[in-house]
């Protein structure tokens, strides 16, 4: 719950789902540092709403042998909380935690939710972190696509992210016609992401922590960038637009190393000093997504990638902001296309990008918020959440 996603993609939701009456008891591995940082923030949020959450130690790296702990670990902590509270649902996020799910279900008869977050196994392959080539690897990832067949099969209700990995997981012939799945997109918070509640003069402060101009042409980027988001193919875009705009900057609202970025540039002969670097509290994005003409995100195109709901395209529709993605990634193009909320390209070469040099001018932001509110608004999200809730126990 100290990362990012977790303010952005957890806590939200169970905040506002607590308000209609039901009690969350929040099971979270947290990063030692980050947790040191800001586990006193994070209390505070969860007690507002009487959420208990029950943080563990993630300890990172260490091999197999680490992570079987972990689990082990999850499994004797959400067991005991059951046998104190009694808990009616187990919502688990993703694989790792749908294996207690499943237990607990078989072992105590909790209703078992497989909120899956995509296709995680094949995710790893596809991410170049499991080689199957590789006899371990291999072994873990056939284990773990055994276990997302039965995860399918013994859940009361699963939450896909996007309609397009929806109809993948219908289309298998292991999956048993009567499943019941929602589609849950990766939710924005509009209370936050509202660009009405940004003033010029926090733009023109934001402009001068950056070292930008007013009058100079803001292409950006939020978020991490990690092994999915094509940062070259995104810093030769760039370099077109730079063309056609000699006084463009490159905004990157992220975590990552800015030294890194700039050498990446520097590569690609840009010059680094077009690139301009800034890592902030979650709460601070929508400031510096106010400063951007323009956004930007390029991701693999690959199989596991059908699942994929990327958090950023909900925060910068919400702000009005129109961007440039690839297809092939969940449902990104079509909401794109269908909410004229900016380009989508299908291929990564200078002629496709020369093709597509976004002009905000073509686009209308008041049209691109009112898509996101339509498609990504985390209210309609906790309806879809409240409404799975109810249908489990018919």
């Amino acid at each position: 719950m100290t990362d990012p996603l977790g303010q952005s993609q957890v806590l939200p939701y169970i905040k506002m789902l607590s308000r209609h009456g039901y009690k969350f008891h929040l099971i979270s591995y947290e990063k030692p540092d980050r947790f040191a940082k800001h586990k006193k923030v994070i209390q505070e949020i969860c007690d507002e709403d009487g959420i208990y959450w029950h943080p563990q130690h993630y300890a990172q790296g260490k091999g197999l042998k680490n992570t079987l702990r972990q689990v082990r670990r999850l499994n004797k902590v959400a067991f005991y909380l059951h046998c104190k509270h009694n808990f009616d649902i187990v919502h688990c996020r993703s694989y790792i935690s749908a294996l207690a799910g499943m237990r607990m279900k078989a072992k105590f008869g909790t209703k078992f939710i497989f909120d899956m977050r995509g296709f995680w196994a094949d995710e790893r392959v596809d991410g170049g972190l499991w080689d199957l080539n590789n006899f371990l690897y291999k072994r873990i990832y056939n284990y773990f696509k055994r276990k997302e067949r039965a995860f399918l099969k013994e859940a009361d209700y699963v939450i896909s992210l996007t309609e397009n990995g929806k109809n993948e997981m219908l289309s298998w012939p292991s999956t048993d016609s009567d499943i019941r799945i929602k589609v849950i997109p990766c939710c924005t918070n509009l209370e936050l992401f509202d660009p009405s509640k940004i003033s010029e003069e926090l733009k023109e402060a934001c402009r001068n922590k950056v070292g930008i101009n007013k009058d100079q042409f803001v292409l950006g980027y939020i978020g991490s960038i990690g092994t999915w988001y094509m940062l070259p193919e995104m810093m030769d875009y760039f370099k077109e637009l730079q063309a056609e705009k000699p006084n463009a900057k490159f905004l990157f609202v992220t975590a990552e190393s800015e030294e890194r970025l700039k050498e990446v540039a520097k590569e690609k002969g840009i010059d680094p000093s077009a690139i301009t670097v800034i890592s902030v509290l979650h709460h601070e994005v929508p400031h510096y997504i106010s400063l951007m003409n323009a956004s930007i995100f390029f991701i693999k195109p690959s199989y596991s990638k059908k699942a994929s709901s990327p958090t950023k395209q909900g925060e910068i529709m919400a702000m009005g902001v129109p961007l440039i993605c690839n297809s092939n990634v969940g449902d990104t193009d079509l909401i794109v296309s269908n909410y004229k909320a900016g380009k989508v390209i299908d291929a990564f070469d200078i002629q496709t990008y020369k093709d597509n040099l976004i002009d905000p001018n073509e686009f209308d932001s008041k049209e691109i918020a009112a898509g996101a509110k339509d498609y990504f608004a985390l209210s309609e999200g906790v309806n879809r959440f409240l409404d799975v809730y109810a249908k489990i126990y018919e």
